[in-house]
């Protein structure tokens, strides 16, 4: 499976849009398309034309999850050799969720219709979730005998609590749109895909119109306090705008004020 099969990638306006492009399987992912979003963000991470980054799945859903058939294939025989191998490709998960997290660019996930398991794990990875009413989410990987093992369950008790997590993890159960936003899950809910796509774009827009240095500072300080707590993250603020506050932008946003006008901002 190639990138340009399961991940589409286009750019325009400092907006990359990333689609999950395999809808004849519901845009399962397997192994080698774990490893794609590696490749992908890894890029993401270092172009300066990108600003924020929108991912959306082609046809009836977002993703149906981890591919079976690939789950199959990571079996154990029972020796300590398949069972590091297990290890180290559960790792290499991870990391595909990992880096969607500390991509220095915000990630808007645009999802409809299934969003279950892997989904779950890539959302939770994200800066910003919305929907259209149709959507269906699951953490069912307790009901397929499997522990959820790519980052929901570190990462989404910090975004719903731990309350929602453990009834959702350790039931199995399915929710929709209007619980998710509830919970605080999604941000708001849409009408129709057509609807959730057209918003999704909005808010990259509205994104692409504040300085782009400073959303990834703020990416990066709103991760760090999440992590490190608030007295610590206070202090790492403060030495990121010690060393970033006169900017180009800065000048050029105060400049547009006096102006009344928009500013142009160049990322400098």
């Amino acid at each position: 499976m190639s990138i340009e099969k399961l991940i589409k990638v286009e750019k325009e306006n400092h907006i990359t849009t990333l689609t999950l492009n395999h809808p004849d399987k519901l845009n399962v992912i397997d192994l080698d398309g774990f490893k794609q979003f590696i490749d992908v963000f890894t890029e993401i991470n270092m172009d300066p034309d990108v600003w924020v980054v929108v991912i959306k799945g082609e046809g009836r859903c977002f993703t149906a999850g981890i591919d079976l058939k690939s789950l199959a294939s990571l079996a154990s025989d029972g020796g300590a050799d398949s069972r590091e191998h297990l290890r180290k490709e559960i790792l290499g998960g991870q990391e595909s969720m990992s880096i969607i997290e500390s991509c220095t660019k915000p990630v808007i996930a645009a999802i409809h219709g299934y969003c279950l398991g892997a989904g779950v794990d890539l959302i939770s990875a994200c800066d910003i979730r919305i929907a259209s009413k149709d959507a269906l989410f699951g953490i069912r990987e307790a009901k397929m005998a499997v522990i959820a093992d790519l980052g929901t369950l570190q990462r989404l008790p910090h975004i719903i609590g731990q309350g929602w997590t453990r009834e959702l993890a350790l039931t199995g159960r399915d929710f929709s749109a209007e619980e998710a936003l509830q919970m605080g899950l999604v941000t708001r809910v849409c009408e129709s895909k057509e609807v959730l796509f057209e918003e999704a774009d909005k808010l990259a827009q509205e994104v692409t119109s504040c300085a782009p240095l400073t959303i990834q500072g703020t990416k990066d300080v709103l991760n760090y306090s999440r992590d490190n707590g608030v007295q610590s993250g206070l202090q790492y603020v403060a030495q990121k705008n010690a060393a970033a506050l006169i900017s180009e932008d800065l000048k050029e946003a105060i400049t547009a004020v006096m102006q009344k006008r928009k500013p142009a901002f160049k990322g400098k």
